[in-house]
């Protein structure tokens, strides 16, 4: 930072600390998006309404199992329900100190039998499913679900002093040998169940879950030495794993404490082709669900396609022959293909400087979106990963207490894959929650609490210069917890606005064999940019130089709690050579 700079920084700090300041931003929040915070203000008197989607859905194209209301998981035949009738509410406690809701499911189809309860936060609508099961084997003497022995109670509100319903009995099912259990039963009793009012399912078609998003506790913050209510998901996931979770709810006795753990379901088929959406059901999907990405007004690189970057001039390097740089071709047929990254290739936008910094503004009006298409949770459902290309990071900023700093080249790089994912049920075809990718991790978000623009499409704010995807608009401190210090994520509407559904390219569907080809750029896995060639620490050492009494102690404390990935210093790998091509997203 240019001493001039300098001086003006601390005259501008010196004025602050003397006069007093306005805070820029009421409240800090962390890189983990809150649902809490999308949720209107309600009462704390349990859930009222249920959410739908703005339009109904669409009627698939024929062809498959996808949208047809039901799957054999090899024995086992599940269907998907979402009506519900309450159990007990508590009434406080949990995210946002509203409670939780706990519900079993009605409207069984004949012949089906229910696995376990539903229970979600009062912070939002109504909105969720349950899997229930039925036995297709056609062996009695050997069936696929069978009652509880028995019932162990686990938890009672009886001696927790809070807002409630009466009272309420979470009941974990004892199993036959040879069974498990896949969900618990509540009540508003001290009598056990009847065994007949839940199936435990054969061993063989279940598999190891865990604890995900914390769904209810008596205290209004998590106390992991606490009773604590969670959604679950299965331990194995990925795009060929085939564990899949009935949509219910776990519990925790706190750490150490004694749980009794219950399984989710696994699909013996091994194929998933016949419950994923075909060829046509994909495009009405990309019609239907494809999100409106804002851009924040001062947004200055755009996206653009992969083919646009190749026709203006990119330039692919080997080490070791650097002065013998080459033009990559349109489609990228003549990057080198498959391997994995060992440093020894990388691309830079053209060499001179007029052209460069053209590109580095991306094009907007040209940009395509990637469509990633795999199975997900054993093929209970489908994920659409949209991938979007900048040919350019900007520079970072950071809020330190109540003054905002431009880090000047800290964070900019070329290059930029982002992206936001889609999970949709293959059951009915329904959006069941958006991943918004945000730096090296991301969060999960219900569709109940999106933002819509037209129909069904979902609202996704790019943050200013890093690209990272959000579900509204405002601000986030990327950072340690608690203190007003951290990058800055800012996210706000403007008329820059992208409809991913535009120009849309299905890119991968690796299911579906030879029916979708992927491009050649695809599977470049080596970096989509040069190393940085400026001193991390001696930027962030500039910065730090004009702060001044607690400032400066501040700074250094948020220095040291964001990752050097978020700071950038090297180029980043295209999509298929990141963790989530063929894992779950890591939220």
């Amino acid at each position: 930072m240019h001493s001039l700079v300098c001086v003006f920084f601390t005259v501008v700090i010196i004025f602050l600390f003397f006069n007093g300041a306005t805070m820029v931003e009421s409240s800090n929040r962390s890189l983990a998006y809150d649902q809490k915070d999308v949720s209107p203000r309600r009462e704390l008197v349990g859930i009222k309404t249920s959410f739908k989607l703005p339009s109904p859905l669409p009627k698939w194209p024929p062809g498959g199992g996808f949208g047809g209301g039901t799957m054999d998981l090899g024995g086992l035949q599940v269907r998907q329900v979402s009506t519900f009738n309450k159990i007990w509410a508590a009434n406080e406690g949990g995210p946002g100190n509203v409670g939780a809701t706990f519900y079993d499911p009605v409207s069984i189809p004949q012949g089906f039998e229910i696995l376990g309860f539903y229970s979600q936060p009062n912070n939002m609508p109504l909105f969720g499913h349950v899997l229930v099961g039925k036995d297709v084997t056609d062996d009695p003497l050997n069936p696929t679900l069978k009652p509880p022995t028995d019932y162990t109670l686990v938890w009672s509100s009886v001696s927790v002093n809070i807002k409630k319903d009466g009272d309420g009995y979470i009941w974990y099912p004892n199993p036959p040998d040879g069974y498990m259990a896949v969900g618990y039963i509540v009540t508003t009793s001290s009598e056990k169940p009847a065994l007949e009012r839940v199936r435990c399912v054969k061993f063989d078609l279940t598999d190891t879950l865990e604890s995900d998003v914390w769904i209810w506790g008596s205290s209004k913050s998590l106390n992991v030495n606490g009773f604590n209510v969670y959604s679950s998901r299965p331990m194995n996931r990925g795009v060929e794993a085939m564990s899949a979770p009935i949509g219910g709810f776990v519990v925790e006795n706190g750490i150490g404490g004694s749980t009794l753990s219950i399984s989710c379901l696994k699909n013996l088929k091994g194929s998933l082709v016949n419950s994923m959406p075909n060829l046509d059901q994909i495009k009405t999907l990309i019609q239907t669900y494809s999100p409106m990405v804002y851009f924040h007004p001062n947004e200055r690189y755009l996206p653009c396609s992969v083919d646009w970057l190749f026709q203006n001039g990119a330039l692919v390097y080997h080490k070791g022959d650097e002065s013998n740089h080459i033009l990559v071709d349109q489609n990228g047929s003549n990057l080198p293909q498959g391997g994995s990254n060992d440093g020894t290739y990388w691309l830079d936008l053209p060499k001179d400087g007029s052209s460069k910094e053209r590109i580095k503004k991306g094009n907007l009006q040209n940009a395509s979106s990637y469509f990633h298409i795999k199975p997900m949770y054993g093929g209970l459902f489908t994920d659409i990963a949209i991938w979007l290309f900048y040919p350019f990071n900007g520079a970072s900023r950071a809020k330190v207490e109540f003054i905002n700093i431009s880090l000047e080249k800290v964070g900019e790089h070329v290059s930029d894959w982002e992206h936001i994912t889609l999970r949709v049920s293959n059951f009915n075809g329904g959006l069941k929650s958006v991943f918004f990718a945000q730096h090296s991790s991301g969060t999960w978000v219900s569709a109940s609490v999106l933002e819509y623009a037209i129909g069904n499409k979902p609202v996704v704010y790019s943050s200013l210069n890093g690209h990272a995807s959000y579900p509204k608009p405002g601000l986030v401190l990327i950072g340690p917890h608690g203190v007003d210090i951290g990058l800055r994520d800012d996210m706000e509407k403007s008329n820059k606005v992208m409809d991913t559904g535009d120009r849309a390219t299905v890119v991968a569907a690796e299911y579906l064999g030879s029916i979708v080809v992927e491009p050649p750029w695809l599977n470049y896995f080596r970096k989509w940019g040069p190393k940085i060639q400026y001193d991390l620490d001696k930027e962030l050492n500039k910065v730090e130089k004009v702060m001044i009494w607690k400032l400066k102690k501040a700074f250094y404390k948020f220095r040291k709690s964001v990752p050097r990935e978020v700071l950038g210093e090297d180029g980043p790998l295209g999509p298929k050579a990141k963790h989530e091509w063929s894992g779950d997203e890591m939220g």
